[in-house]
């Protein structure tokens, strides 16, 4: 069992990378079995959250208003996490936003990881559902905050010890950390007949641009021109 790495859970406004935001971040950086240190940060979108992702997270608009942006939070998480073992309930979706919103902002971020997912679908083949919350009511593992990044992390870290504790020996292969490969598509940027429009509705709604035009792609420009049509706030 491995007793130092960091455990970590996304929050996000839907299921695409190239489309979504991370909206919060939550991790803890486990050192020789115990919690060191832990990562606990809003961001702040650039589109509104949907109606339906507050209905999952709880997590409202007003909630992540003052928050730092992704161009301020993403460089301390990757310096949180350092060259750690990364721990997820399957890793790879939090991991593709994280290393999206890296690769973006000009960083890199590649690492070795160990999926709670995958290992409960190798030794628990019986149980009908391997979601993070069905497992953990399965060990009785408390988790006082589902769909919270912190704590469905810290769940995660907990569920993994648990599993590593009564079936390491059994499957040692699965508990290996490999490395975390995800192919990112690589969205366009905006074009310049989005950027103008998008510029025009801003000054004729008399709202505040919170985005970068030379950094928007074209969903982003798409959805921004929705919403604001729509008389969201951006």
């Amino acid at each position: 069992m491995l007793k130092s790495y960091i455990a970590f859970d996304i929050e996000t406004t839907g299921l695409s990378p190239e489309e979504n935001e991370i909206i919060e971040i939550g991790a803890l950086k486990v050192r020789d079995g115990k919690v060191q240190e832990r990562f606990m940060e809003f961001i702040k979108p650039r589109l509104p959250i949907p109606a339906n992702i507050t209905g999952i997270t709880g997590i409202t608009n007003d909630m992540v208003e003052d928050a730092r942006g992704r161009e301020q939070v993403i460089p301390d998480f990757l310096q949180f996490c350092g060259q750690d073992i990364l721990i997820g309930h399957n890793v790879l979706f939090d991991y593709s936003f994280v290393k999206r919103s890296a690769e973006s902002l000009g960083y890199t971020f590649e690492r070795d990881g160990i999926d709670t997912l995958k290992i409960a679908r190798t030794v628990h083949r019986d149980l009908p559902s391997k979601s993070l919350g069905e497992l953990c009511e399965h060990y009785r593992i408390n988790n006082a905050a589902a769909h919270r990044a912190y704590h469905d992390a810290l769940a995660t870290a907990k569920l993994y010890q648990t599993m590593a504790h009564y079936f390491e020996e059994k499957e040692p292969q699965v508990f290996q950390p490999c490395p975390l490969v995800c192919t990112a598509k690589k969205c366009p940027p905006a074009t310049k007949k989005q950027l103008d429009f998008l510029m025009r509705l801003v000054k004729q709604k008399g709202v505040k641009p919170a985005f970068d035009p030379e950094t928007l792609t074209r969903n982003e420009a798409s959805r921004l021109i929705d919403s604001i049509l729509s008389g969201q706030a951006i």
